[in-house]
């Protein structure tokens, strides 16, 4: 049977957004349809005051006091704001986010369960490991038998050193072979900025993350391991009869859905903060890197996501498995081929200027 080749240009016109995607045309015949442009509609410069909705202006991202960061729509991709986001800085325990993605995707190959119990081995020891000495810690002892389950809140909530060592020997046999796990996603995820050398985030030469980087290791724990990133919404974790609070202080802030994601500091690093927070069906993650307190890279990321929720929304305009358009086809079983895509279209878009939106599809 006959096959036709098509090319559609969808064209939406939202303020300062460019985006592309990969349509499949399907009736007997499968076309590739490509969107090569979702592109800018400005107002007009020479537009009279009273012509203006004031209801859509918005005002710049409010002043981070940080050495970098970022804010982006989790769906969309769309970074909202930024400053200094691909300077490499100490990520400290934000190292412990690509712990917990390396884990629940191994989880999720079905490599170990939950229940698993991990016998604890000597250089999980605080004791026994100077380089522990007054870090954040689960306070495991060797010979200790603990299930996965406890070990992932150990790290994801209480930032244990220890229960990342205790896991990186489980998941991979050691430390080392733990460390270059994590660097192959680095690369599967196509970080630009990161390069870890342990598995906890305590200081090393050669260790190194971004803000923006950060934030998409924030987005690939929440879209590839929901169950692993569901973990780091509880507010604390016993183990041995010693309670401790999640580190993340913005998830008692009732003027947020924070639910995640994770904290890091050491002298090097200064305060670091990477948040996810949801408001209807928008998400977003800020990262803030190089704050100058505990309480203060909490006050700047909520600054950045409440900014964003304020100004900006994100649509779904095209859902994945629905018809958009359709067009005439020769030589199939039917004389239209309907047009759509296998995946959602998210755009971000600043809030209430939808209704200026319009689209148009040319065939050709």
């Amino acid at each position: 049977m006959l096959a036709r080749r098509a090319f559609a240009i969808v064209r939406h016109f939202f303020n300062s957004i460019t985006d592309a995607v990969v349509l499949t045309m399907k009736t007997s015949f499968t076309a590739r349809l490509l969107i090569t442009a979702l592109s800018v509609a400005a107002l007009s410069s020479a537009a009279r005051a009273d012509d203006l909705n004031i209801k859509t202006m918005i005002p710049g991202a409010p002043q981070i006091d940080a050495e970098s960061w970022i804010l982006i729509d989790y769906n969309s991709g769309k970074v909202l704001a930024e400053n200094n986001a691909d300077s490499r800085r100490d990520p400290a325990s934000l190292t412990k986010m690509m712990t917990s993605y390396v884990i629940g995707q191994a989880m999720k190959a079905g490599k170990f369960k939950e229940s698993d119990l991990v016998t604890v081995g000597n250089d999980a020891w605080a004791t026994g490991n100077p380089v522990f000495k007054g870090s954040s810690l689960m306070f495991l002892k060797p010979g200790m038998q603990v299930p996965v389950s406890q070990l992932i809140r150990g790290i994801n909530l209480q930032s244990g050193n220890d229960a990342c060592v205790a896991m990186a020997d489980y998941v991979a046999g050691s430390q080392d072979a733990f460390v270059s796990l994590m660097n192959n996603y680095v690369n599967a995820l196509g970080l630009k900025n990161t390069h870890f050398q342990t598995v906890h985030g305590l200081d090393a030469d050669g260790q190194y993350s971004s803000a923006r980087d950060m934030a998409l290791i924030g987005q690939a724990l929440i879209r590839d391991v929901p169950n692993e990133y569901s973990i780091y919404r509880e507010k604390e974790f016993t183990f041995n009869g010693i309670r401790q609070l999640n580190r993340n202080g913005l998830l008692w802030d009732n003027s947020l859905n924070v639910d995640g994601i994770k904290t890091g500091h050491t002298d090097k690093a200064g305060y670091n903060l990477v948040a996810s927070a949801t408001e209807g069906q928008m998400r977003l993650i800020s990262a803030v890197m190089g704050g100058r307190t505990f309480k203060g890279r909490e006050s700047e990321s909520k600054k950045l996501l409440t900014w964003g929720f304020r100004f900006f929304e994100t649509v779904n305009p095209i859902k994945a498995g629905k018809e958009f358009a359709s067009e005439p086809a020769w030589f199939g079983d039917s004389d239209r081929a309907s047009l759509g895509v296998d995946k959602d279209v998210y755009l971000t878009i600043p809030r209430g200027r939808m209704k200026d939106s319009e689209s148009q599809l040319r065939a050709e």
